[in-house]
């Protein structure tokens, strides 16, 4: 895919994270250079303690890294205040994590609706944008479903559908379809990668599954808190 590379939307630069002090210390990440431009979804594969996690927190602005600096659409949010950092998250970010997190006293549809009352969102629009992640999520016949009458697959999709409700600039899934069978999350994959190329928006993936990688921009290996060298996705 030919990409505009002129609107980078996110950006860390020498980014480093270390845990403890002397021989307790743990480095997480060692000067880590990444970016990712608007309409790029970026796969990010490591094994487990390579640090795949720390760089999705720094770069959602829920944790701090020890040096470098971290650009949100040009914006340093490194060592913003704890309110600024808060309403990027709720602005600009949306999050999709391994485990669903729903909250149990809301449907499916309610969960996606609450994004869309915290950021302002005008009611209308707010359900039928709901509406529409649900139907491309295949969630709509479950959409009035609590989470413990939804299977674990299902729960995801929603979570996946709550995290672009308040149309975010910046994508993050960790794990995303952890849950789901590979017919579903190709399906959601291919949904994020949508998302990701028509609206312009920056999305980074973090997956085991590498039967998945075809569906991204850019993969990018990351080992013992370091980055390696980029590859090109499969098939290319």
């Amino acid at each position: 895919m030919d990409l505009d590379r002129s609107e980078r939307v996110l950006a860390l630069t020498h980014v480093s994270r270390h845990y403890g002090n002397g021989e307790s210390r743990v480095d997480a990440l060692q000067k880590v250079d990444f970016h990712v431009d608007a309409g790029e979804l970026v796969a990010l594969i490591g094994p487990s303690g390579s640090g795949k996690s720390t760089l999705l927190a720094i770069a959602g602005a829920l944790l701090t890294p020890s040096a470098g600096t971290v650009l949100l659409d040009g914006q340093d949010i490194t060592a913003a205040p704890e309110d600024v950092r808060a309403k990027v998250r709720l602005e600009r970010i949306g999050f999709v994590f391994q485990g669903a997190n729903l909250i149990s006293y809301l449907t499916g549809r309610e969960q996606l609706l609450f994004i869309g009352s915290l950021t302002g969102m005008p009611g209308a629009e707010a359900a039928a944008r709901a509406d529409r992640l649900l139907a491309e999520l295949g969630m709509t016949e479950r959409a009035d479903h609590y989470p413990e009458a939804m299977s674990g697959g299902q729960r995801q999709r929603i979570a996946i559908g709550r995290a672009l409700m308040n149309d975010p600039r910046l994508i993050l899934a960790d794990e995303p379809t952890a849950s789901l069978d590979s017919g579903r999350a190709r399906q959601v994959v291919s949904l994020l990668a949508q998302e990701v190329h028509e609206r312009r928006k920056a999305g980074v993936l973090v997956t085991h599954d590498e039967r998945l990688i075809d569906l991204c921009d850019r993969v990018v290996h990351i080992a013992d808190g370091r980055l390696l060298p980029e590859l090109a996705p499969a098939g290319e």
